[in-house]
């Protein structure tokens, strides 16, 4: 008889990481986010110093979802991040490159690679979408 697959054997994940990685790195980087001199006050306008778990979990969860195929994540980030008016769409190559540093201090450089790559192009298309809609209607698309 055959075993079922863990989460961590999922033949449709990613890349090679476990829960408990995604977890720390997931944890390590919302520390640097709040020492963060921009990305700081955003994020303490919308997470409180006592939510800070229940947010690293949720986020935590989007991640697992997004690498390992868990289907622990239940959301919608892009109406999340368009809602709140202080998140602009200069903060996302800040929130990357903090992204990217700690990736490569906590992982392998491949799986670094790896998950930088899907954090670029989730964050990318965050970017894009608050500029979109939060543009008026009548207004020409900007195309950056």
């Amino acid at each position: 008889m055959t075993q079922p697959l863990s989460t961590s054997d999922h033949p449709m994940k990613r890349f090679d990481i476990t829960g408990t990685e995604i977890d720390r790195v997931v944890e390590l980087f919302y520390i640097c986010v709040r020492a963060h001199a921009e990305l700081g006050p955003v994020f303490a306008l919308y997470v409180q110093d006592g939510d800070w778990p229940a947010h690293e979990t949720k986020i935590a969860r989007f991640w697992r979802n997004a690498i390992l195929r868990e289907k622990s994540y239940n959301g919608n980030p892009m109406r999340v991040h368009v809602s709140r008016p202080e998140i602009r769409a200069d903060h996302f190559p800040q929130w990357l490159a903090l992204f990217h540093q700690v990736l490569q201090a906590e992982l392998s450089p491949q799986i670094a690679l790896q998950w930088g790559a899907l954090a670029d192009r989730i964050g990318e298309g965050f970017r894009t979408g608050i500029v979109a809609m939060r543009q008026p209607k009548d207004a020409p698309p900007k195309l950056f």
